[in-house]
């Protein structure tokens, strides 16, 4: 008698139950987690270096950067104002929330308000995997093409935001930005979505606003009383 063991499955239940006690850690503290996915090129870590600028001053954040090989991303991100640290796979095409666990110590401070994980550049792996977070944001270049969301689906129906990036190439492009925006809430009619050019600063402020509103919804304070508490 044969025994059918669905593997993937058994991984992805135990990823979730790692993600869930990360979860709870992060929901007793205060700590508002999100998730970057995108492909690869999309401008991801040059936007988390305008982000973390941007967020100096304002709120204490945090940031893991996972890829493949190297520790690149995490050496461009150093001396921006939130302490960094990679986390390199080894060939896997994902973070795992054993990973993160495994990782946090190094950037987890008393007071840190703010988590953002960098995920392995990758559209689909990622999508499955609980990091436990409270929400993923897909990143997407208006370099991609319109059809992007409508090929990639699962990531725009599981995010909670939509960055599109790079819009200040827009104009030397053909890319249709209104149909961009149409593709992502196709798939998502819930979905928010920004446009932001991390080049030009163009769309940065409303996405700094967006981290510091919803962080400060976590922690149960307002936006403009946690900056200031942040300054004093």
């Amino acid at each position: 008698m044969s025994v059918k063991v669905d593997v993937n499955r058994s991984v992805l239940e135990a990823n979730n139950e790692i993600a869930e006690r990360l979860r709870d850690t992060w929901r007793s503290r205060g700590i508002f987690v999100l998730n970057l996915i995108s492909s690869p090129g999309s401008g991801k870590t040059t936007l988390l270096e305008k982000t973390l600028e941007g967020l100096k001053g304002r709120i204490k954040a945090a940031v893991l950067v996972g890829d493949v090989q190297t520790d690149n991303d995490a050496r461009r991100l150093a001396g921006h104002g939130a302490e960094v640290k990679q986390i390199v796979t080894g060939g896997t095409c994902h973070l795992e929330a054993h990973m993160i666990e495994k990782h946090l110590e190094a950037v987890d401070g008393e007071d840190l308000e703010l988590l953002i994980i960098e995920n392995v550049g990758n559209l689909v792996c990622p999508t499955s995997y609980d990091l436990g977070e409270d929400g993923k944001v897909v990143l997407v270049s208006v370099t991609e093409g319109e059809d992007k969301p409508l090929k990639y689906p699962a990531i725009f129906h599981k995010a909670r935001l939509a960055l599109i990036t790079k819009t200040d190439l827009a104009p030397h492009l053909d890319c249709d930005l209104e149909e961009l925006r149409r593709n992502i809430t196709a798939v998502n009619g819930q979905i928010e979505v920004l446009e932001v050019s991390a080049r030009t600063g163009q769309g940065m402020e409303g996405w700094l606003e967006w981290i510091l509103t919803r962080a400060a919804e976590k922690r149960g304070v307002a936006p403009r009383e946690s900056e200031e508490g942040a300054r004093a």
